[in-house]
C-alpha cells in the first residue's frame, strides 16, 4: 500500500485529468444563451453568433440585455489605467473637459482577450458600469480553417479557450461571453469605423413542458451548498410536482484514478471504499485523523438511499431535505460525522426509517470488499455525462446555473424554465419578489402586504374623516335645532307677555280706586 501523500496525489491528479477532458467536450451541456447583433442589420444572423458563456457572473435567466456596444480597444487588465473617454465609436466632445464623452450606461463592452484572466477583465468592466461584456478572441481556432485569419506571428489554437473562474469571481454579477475571432473582427471594424453597434445577449432555459427538472451536485462535506440545502425545502414543497429535484453525490471512479491495484486492493488508503472502487477527497486534508474520504462515500450512499425511498417518486423529497438538515445540525463535526448512531438519530428525527436505509445500502452492493455498488456506478455515469467540474453545481433543465448557489438565483432559474402558459402560481407571485422566502411562506409578496396595509390605513383614515364630518354636521344641526327652539319659545313668551301686562295694570288701577274711596 502506498503512503497517504501519494494516495492523495493520485486522487487529485485524477480529478485534474477528468477536468481537462470535461472542459474539452462537456457532454450533456445544453446551450442556454444567444448572442446577436441588431445594428447594423448587415451583421445580424438569424441563428445568432456562436459564442461561449463565462463560468462566472449571474445571467438574467429568462431575460436579455440589448444595449449599444463600445469597443474598449484595450485589455482592461489595469483598472487604474482604464479610460472611459476612449474607445469606439467616437463620441461627441465634452465642452467642459475637452475630451470625448464617456461610455454612457447601460452599455455592453467589448474587450480584447489576453493580458490577464477573464475574471479580472469582466470585474473591471463591471466597475466602470458595463451591463455585459464580450471578450473578443485574438487567436483563431485551428478548426475554423480559412474562415479565420490569424494575426502575423500567431498560430492557431487547437483547443477552445474556457472562460473559467480563477477562484475570485464570486463578486461578479454581470454576464460575459467569448466571441470567436472570425466573428469579433467584423464587429470591432464596424465600431472603429464609428458606426453604432447594438448587441443583444439573451438567456433562456429549455422549456419542454410544464415540469422543470433540477439537480444539485455536491458532497456531504460541501460547505458552500450547506445554507442552500437548509433553506430550499420550502421552495421544493411549494413547487410540488411541478418541479422534480434530483440530489447528485460527487464520487470519484477509483479504478480510473488508479486507486485499485492490479491485485484488487485499495491503493488509496482511507480515501476509498470497495477496495479502491469508489473514492472521495479528504475534507480536512489529513489522512491520519478526522473525516476520511471513505466516510464521505458512506454518507453519500446513505443520502442516495434516502432519496431512493423518500424522494424519487414525487421529486420533492421532504424527508430527504429534513434528514440533511438534521445531519448538519447533529453530525457535521469531526467527532460525529462517521457515527452510525448520530446518522440514525438524524434519520429518526426526519421521519426516515433507519432499518430501511441500512438494508438499501447493503442491497445496492454495500461498501465492503471488491464489489460493485449499483448506486455508486450510476452516480459516476451521471457525473461523466453532465461534465460537472466545480462543486457545488446546480442544473435546471440540464443547463448549468451560473453565479452563487443561493435561494433567489436557483428559484428564479427554476421559474424561468417553464413552458409559456404553464408557470405555477408560486412563481408568478414570488419569483420577482425581493424576499422570496417570506413570499413562499405567506403566500404573497411583501410589497402586496404593504399595499394591503396602506389600503387598510387609507380606509381607516377615510372612516375617521367621515366620522369627524358627521360629528361636525350633527353639532351644527344640533345648534340650529336649539336656535329654532329658542326662537319658538321666545315667540310663545312674546305672545303671552302683553296679557300679563294688562292684567297687572288693571289690578293696579283697582287698588288705587279702593284706596281713594276709604280716605
Amino acid at each position: 500500500m502506498i503512503n497517504a501523500a501519494v494516495a492523495l496525489a493520485l486522487l487529485l491528479g485524477s480529478f485534474c485529468g477528468v477536468r481537462a477532458e470535461d472542459e474539452d467536450a462537456p457532454g450533456g451541456v445544453v446551450t442556454s444563451s444567444k448572442l446577436n447583433i441588431h445594428v447594423p442589420k448587415s451583421l445580424t444572423r438569424p441563428g445568432g453568433y456562436e459564442h461561449r458563456e463565462a463560468l462566472f457572473g449571474i445571467p438574467p435567466y429568462g431575460g436579455s440585455i440589448a444595449q449599444n456596444m463600445y469597443y474598449a480597444d484595450a485589455d482592461l487588465c489595469d483598472f487604474g489605467s482604464i479610460d472611459t473617454h476612449a474607445g469606439y465609436p467616437i463620441r461627441a466632445i465634452d465642452e467642459e473637459t475637452g475630451t470625448m464623452l464617456p461610455w454612457q450606461p447601460p452599455f455592453i463592452l467589448m474587450v480584447d482577450r489576453g493580458g490577464c484572466t477573464f475574471v479580472q477583465k469582466v470585474r473591471n468592466a463591471q466597475r466602470v458600469g458595463a451591463a455585459g461584456v464580450i471578450i473578443a478572441d485574438n487567436t483563431c481556432l485551428c478548426s475554423a480553417g480559412d474562415s479565420c485569419h490569424s494575426d502575423p506571428g500567431k498560430d492557431c489554437e487547437e483547443r477552445e479557450p474556457i472562460m473559467a473562474d480563477d477562484g475570485s469571481g464570486s463578486d461578479i454579477s454581470i454576464p460575459s461571453f467569448l466571441m470567436f475571432k472570425q466573428d469579433a473582427d467584423p464587429v470591432k471594424a464596424e465600431a472603429e469605423a464609428n458606426h453604432p453597434v447594438r448587441l443583444e445577449m439573451t438567456w433562456a432555459l429549455p422549456s419542454p413542458d410544464d415540469r422543470v427538472e433540477y439537480e444539485l451536485w455536491t458532497t456531504p462535506t460541501d460547505v458552500i451548498s450547506r445554507d442552500f440545502q437548509k433553506e430550499f425545502k420550502m421552495a421544493a414543497v411549494a413547487l410540488g410536482k411541478r418541479a422534480y429535484f434530483t440530489p447528485q453525490m460527487y464520487i470519484y471512479d477509483g479504478v480510473r484514478s488508479g486507486c485499485q491495484g492490479v491485485d484488487g486492493e485499495n491503493d488509496c488508503y482511507n480515501l476509498c471504499t470497495n477496495n479502491g472502487r469508489y473514492c472521495a477527497t479528504d475534507p480536512d486534508n489529513d489522512l491520519d485523523r478526522g473525516i476520511s474520504g471513505a466516510d464521505v462515500v458512506r454518507e453519500s450512499l446513505r443520502r442516495m438511499c434516502i432519496w431512493e425511498h423518500y424522494g424519487k417518486d414525487d421529486g420533492v423529497g421532504a424527508p430527504w431535505w429534513d434528514y440533511v438538515n438534521e445531519f448538519i445540525f447533529r453530525c457535521n463535526t469531526e467527532e460525529y460525522f462517521s457515527s452510525k448512531q448520530c446518522a440514525k438519530d438524524a434519520m429518526s428525527h426526519a421521519g426516515v426509517d433507519p432499518k430501511l436505509i441500512d438494508r438499501c445500502m447493503k442491497d445496492s452492493g454495500g461498501l465492503e470488499d471488491d464489489a460493485a455498488n449499483e448506486f455508486m456506478d450510476i452516480q459516476i455515469q451521471e457525473k461523466d455525462k453532465s461534465g460537472v467540474v466545480i462543486l457545488p453545481a446546480m442544473y435546471v433543465n440540464r443547463v448549468s446555473i451560473r453565479g452563487s448557489l443561493e435561494f433567489p438565483v436557483v428559484f428564479k432559474a427554476i421559474c424561468a424554465g417553464y413552458a409559456s402558459g404553464t408557470v405555477p402560481s408560486v412563481c408568478t407571485s414570488c419569483a420577482s419578489c425581493n424576499d422570496q422566502k417570506s413570499c413562499i411562506t405567506n403566500g404573497f409578496c411583501g410589497s402586496k402586504k404593504i399595499q394591503e396595509s396602506v389600503s387598510t390605513m387609507n380606509m381607516f383614515y377615510a372612516m375617521a374623516g367621515m366620522a369627524v364630518v358627521f360629528c361636525v354636521f350633527s353639532f351644527i344641526q344640533h345648534r340650529r335645532y336649539q336656535s329654532q327652539m329658542q326662537a319658538q319659545v321666545k315667540g310663545i313668551i312674546a305672545e303671552y307677555m302683553p296679557l300679563e301686562s294688562d292684567q297687572n295694570q288693571n289690578q293696579s288701577t283697582a287698588v288705587s280706586e279702593e284706596d281713594g274711596e276709604f280716605t
